[in-house]
């Protein structure tokens, strides 16, 4: 060996074609980078696209609540056989409590329905009776009504019962929208195979809903009609729900006056409460 001359290193000799260690620890790591980058980046895109979808669902449950709420109501219900008219007045305390009592025809004047907590009622004055509804009673129709005992009291809410997935966001006859469809949750309480919500862009406000069964074949529409200002916001006035088997029939309901923020006590949402209303 000439002096001064050093051996190759056994594990990189030339011409062997064979990667260093650090050769190959930097192409995993470019590796990384290149497939699981965007693959992260995909995953908190998602991940932010759900948390505000979850926001907009949140805003629409409470869209004509705040934390406690008293309004004027009418309602026009039209099928096959007749058209007739009520009109309610109602009362909300938060998520929990809700009271909506029936102030004309004289033929159900008095009626109240009452959601406390978890439970449900609904006091008929004829006979001077408290019905305690069941689970199984939710989806009946409310009234003779299109919209059901749970549209009525809002006892599921969107934001907590589904899973929510923007699809659609753009331009539909000239509105710009954000549409998105609401999956739900395995062990949530609900009937709707699906919901598919569509919002205006620029403040969220809901246009329509359409509600699908469990073969999602489309069951009913919610259209919100009337936007204006009421109460201090910003919202919908008129809610129209129509059924997709009979398409001639039709329930309205039109919010004459609504007010936000206002002090009601507990025992207002009471059973001893129902008989004296």
């Amino acid at each position: 060996m000439i002096k001064g001359e050093h051996m190759p290193d056994s594990g990189a000799k030339r011409g062997t074609g064979r990667p260093s260690v650090r050769s190959a620890g930097l192409f995993l790591l470019l590796f990384a980078l290149v497939v699981f980058g965007p693959l992260c980046r995909m995953a908190d895109a998602a991940n932010g696209e759900t948390e505000r979808a979850r926001e907009i669902l949140a805003r629409i449950d409470d869209l004509w609540r705040s934390t406690s709420s008293t309004a004027t109501l009418r309602m026009v219900v039209k099928t096959e056989h007749y058209t007739r008219t009520m009109v309610m007045e109602s009362w909300t305390k938060g998520r929990e409590k809700s009271l909506v009592r029936i102030v004309s025809p004289l033929k159900e004047k008095g009626t109240v329905s009452l959601k406390n907590d978890d439970t449900l009622y609904t006091y008929l004055p004829k006979t001077d009776r408290v019905i305690r509804l069941t689970t199984g009673m939710m989806m009946g129709s409310w009234m003779g009504s299109h919209f059901t005992n749970d549209d009525l009291v809002k006892e599921s809410r969107l934001a907590e019962d589904y899973d929510p997935e923007i699809t659609i966001e753009g331009t539909l006859d000239g509105q710009e929208i954000v549409e998105f469809a609401l999956i739900p949750k395995p062990e949530a309480p609900v009937v709707w195979g699906k919901i598919v919500i569509v919002v205006r862009a620029g403040d969220l406000l809901p246009l329509v809903s359409r509600y699908y069964d469990e073969e999602m074949t489309l069951a009913r529409t919610l259209d919100f009609l009337d936007i204006r200002e009421m109460g201090g916001r910003l919202l919908p006035v008129v809610l129209r729900m129509v059924p997709a088997d009979k398409p001639g029939e039709f329930t309205e309901m039109t919010y004459q006056a609504i007010d936000f923020d206002v002090d009601l006590p507990d025992s207002l949402f009471s059973l001893m409460q129902l008989r004296r209303m």
